[in-house]
């Protein structure tokens, strides 16, 4: 079974503790939401998967192709390589580039150099504003076209698993919903491995196969089925509720 596994992890910031004993894990194909309120972990919880925070304590391991990997020691390039992406909260693009170079400047990669043209014809054909909008600066697109660009930032590294961290921010909430469907699509059309932060649980468990509650720092729901969630228990367990 190909999957990426969180085991039993700690983390912080120096003498800062954030997240305590987390586990959890997302199979391949799957649409897994992660659900909490701000200032709860979840950010902190991506950024060690992607390596930028370093466990205190736990596991983070690929399941990948019968081979077994720990990404705790990685550095982010090195994850990057094994076949992870994230689209960070705040989008992070470089604004004064345009479209097409921002595109082009993530698959750079040498791992996937090679398939920068059939990467890039990829994006350009699964979010046709990008390439209506090629030569526009970054900075100059809408929030929501630009949320794009950093989905699409993702998919130009041949990502086996996308983390994307809270893309709801900033955006009005009739784009949100725009957002999380074309977050929903993009997963239905390519089977990609999606773990997807976000404190809008409605929209996220709108299309989300299974999801999992944060709170101070702790797991405190693994919800099987999220269309099935009961939204009044969800809410408690966001709260941190047992």
């Amino acid at each position: 079974m190909n999957r990426l596994i969180i085991e039993n992890l700690h983390a912080g910031y120096g003498a800062v503790p954030v997240l305590h004993d987390v586990s959890l894990e997302v199979k391949e194909a799957e649409l897994v939401a992660l659900l909490g309120t701000n200032g709860n972990g979840k950010s902190t919880l991506l950024n060690c998967i992607m390596g930028f925070v370093k466990p205190t304590k736990g596991r983070i391991l690929l399941e990948w192709d019968g081979k077994t990997t720990s990404l705790t020691e990685l550095e982010p390039f090195q994850i990057v390589r094994q076949g992870l992406s994230i689209v960070p909260e705040g989008r992070r693009l470089v604004p004064n580039l345009t479209v097409e170079d921002n595109l082009k400047l993530a698959g750079s990669n040498p791992t996937v150099r090679r398939r920068l043209e059939e990467n890039l014809s990829f994006c350009y054909s699964t979010f046709p504003v990008l390439k209506e909008r090629r030569r526009q600066l970054a900075g100059s697109m809408s929030g929501g076209q630009q949320q794009i660009l950093a989905i699409a930032r993702c998919l130009m590294t041949s990502p086996k698993i996308i983390v994307i961290d809270e893309p709801s921010v900033g955006l009005a909430p009739i784009i949100v919903g725009q957002v999380i469907e074309t977050i929903k699509t993009l997963q239905q059309n390519t089977n990609l491995t999606i773990l997807m932060a976000e404190q809008s649980f409605f929209q996220a468990i709108s299309v989300a196969s299974r999801a999992y509650a944060l709170a101070h720092g702790r797991i405190t729901r693994h919800y099987d089925d999220a269309s099935a969630i009961d939204h009044d228990d969800l809410r408690r367990a966001m709260l941190g509720a047992t």
